[in-house]
């Protein structure tokens, strides 16, 4: 019993929330350096403010973040230390075609992240590997709308073929696209999609969707001839959704809320269109373009894996009664009672990531990865930088807890586990720095003050415990933690 020997445990970042540098090594803009912290962050997010300039007034963290772009060597030793087995990263799509749409790479973005890869091989880290998370370079946005034109599938496709080509050997495990539902709550972090005035959001949300999708699947084809050891999967935003009551109706409500991220992951694992989601289209007069060779292409390359996020499950209801609602989370939900919130109002549920586990290996009897898991914490580190962070660690080992009941006890392929933020970087959510998720504390604020230094938290000797033992110790007594004082 226990987890497998060869159990991928790692932690996890994406590049716009660590790298900075954006102007460095010949980069272009992307879509979330144009993101900024403040109350028009959501608007901007959700495609209905239009902003593609950096302007007067408004901080922008992506600019330097916690510029791991220089400091990687030092990070990645960090990881070595814990023992990671796997590192999720993501590559900046503008680091290596500065336009999007350029003929030829930027060879400086592609040296870069080779290095970054040597490194990880080095201390015999496994990269995991996205390839858009989050992220489109913001020429395509203006020229071309982004993914509501089919031209982003080939713009796509260029890039995804140039890296399975240069990093071949070096990376065998990749995602394509980042959650790639969040296209449908947040249209411009997840596909940098501007709703112009007079149009039918949802047929463009879904039209970009299906961009996406043969996307995808034309670059899970690619990574397969070009390198039969690559594994590719899909990513989904993950958690499911609770019916408030037992009526039948609240149920059926669940389901359909489930449905609309499981529809990319039933065209991405399976082949092909679900037909509710067909039916969808037709019955609200959606007009969405399926090329004939669509068709072909979406059956010809089902991914090998399903990864996913899971920080919190969803409760609805079909009625609208005055439902006390959660804060602090894209997905509207009602509150569940039954469950205790994070400071930022996502909702903890352990039990929750078992019944995911299920309910996707039921679905789609694949290999499943759990590749963002974690609690965003406000952290108070003492005079040395050092962090207690219990809180973090009795998060994390329920949640390890549940995944291996869901080994153990229900049978399911769990290829590995990579925390979310594993160092401390800028939320996705909310922009801040003070949302923190890491094991590794980073001296900067939410307004970018700081010396950058990184320093252990109390969780940093945990998690190395727990990757020692391959979860079988998740106590956090009695933990190997030398002076507390900084470390680079």
């Amino acid at each position: 019993m226990g987890l497998p020997d060869n159990f991928l445990w790692g932690g996890a970042t994406a590049a716009n929330q660590v790298e900075g540098g954006v102007l460095e090594g010949g980069r272009g803009l992307a879509n979330i350096d144009v993101l900024p912290c403040g109350p028009d962050r959501k608007k901007i997010a959700a495609g209905t403010m239009k902003m593609l300039e950096w302007q007067e007034n408004y901080f922008y963290p992506a600019k330097r973040s916690i510029d791991m772009c220089h400091r990687y060597m030092e990070d990645i030793k960090l990881f070595a230390e814990m023992g990671f087995k796997v590192y999720r990263m993501s590559l900046s799509w503008s680091r290596i075609f500065p336009n999007g749409d350029d003929q030829e790479p930027n060879e400086a973005g592609l040296v870069f992240y080779e290095e970054i890869f040597k490194e990880l091989r080095k201390y015999n880290i496994e990269p995991l590997v996205t390839i858009a998370h989050f992220d489109v370079p913001l020429h395509l946005i203006k020229e071309y709308g982004s993914w509501r034109n089919r031209k982003m599938i080939d713009f796509y496709a260029r890039y995804a073929e140039t890296v399975l080509k240069r990093y071949k050997g070096l990376v065998n495990y990749w995602l394509t696209i980042n959650e790639i539902n969040i296209l449908l709550h947040q249209p411009f972090v997840g596909g940098g999609i501007v709703f112009e005035e007079g149009e039918n959001h949802e047929e463009v949300k879904y039209q970009a969707a299906h961009h996406q999708l043969v996307a995808s699947a034309i670059a899970t084809k690619l990574a397969h001839e070009i390198d039969p050891k690559n594994q590719v999967g899909c990513m989904l935003a993950g958690g499911n959704h609770y019916p408030y009551t037992c009526r039948p109706e609240d149920y059926k409500e669940a389901i359909d809320r489930d449905r609309e991220g499981y529809f990319f992951i039933d065209v991405q694992a399976r082949g092909k269109y679900p037909n509710y989601a067909l039916k969808k289209f037709e019955r609200e007069g959606l007009n969405i373009v399926i090329e004939p060779e669509d068709v072909e292409i979406l059956a010809s390359a089902p991914v090998d894996f399903v990864s996913f996020s899971y920080y919190s499950s969803r409760t609805v209801s079909a009625h609208s009664e005055d439902y006390e609602q959660t804060t602090g989370n894209i997905f509207a939900t009602i509150k569940n009672p039954n469950l205790a919130s994070s400071e930022w109002g996502w909702q903890i549920d352990p039990m929750g990531l078992r019944n995911a586990l299920n309910q996707m290996y039921d679905r789609y009897q694949k290999p499943l990865f759990i590749v963002e898991n974690g609690l965003g914490a406000i952290d108070q580190p003492d005079e040395n930088g050092f962090v207690d962070d219990e809180y973090r660690i009795n998060y994390l080992r329920q949640h390890i807890e549940a995944f291996t009941d869901a080994v153990e006890i229900d049978g399911i392929e769990l290829l590995g586990y990579t925390t979310w933020g594993c160092v401390d970087l800028v939320a996705a959510s909310t922009g801040q720095m003070s949302k923190r998720y890491g094991f590794i504390h980073v001296d900067c604020d939410d307004e970018g003050n700081g010396t950058l230094e990184r320093t252990k938290k109390k969780s940093f000797y945990w998690y190395k415990k727990v990757i020692e033992t391959n979860g079988e110790d998740l106590t956090s007594d009695n933990l190997a933690i030398p002076e507390k004082q900084a470390v680079g």
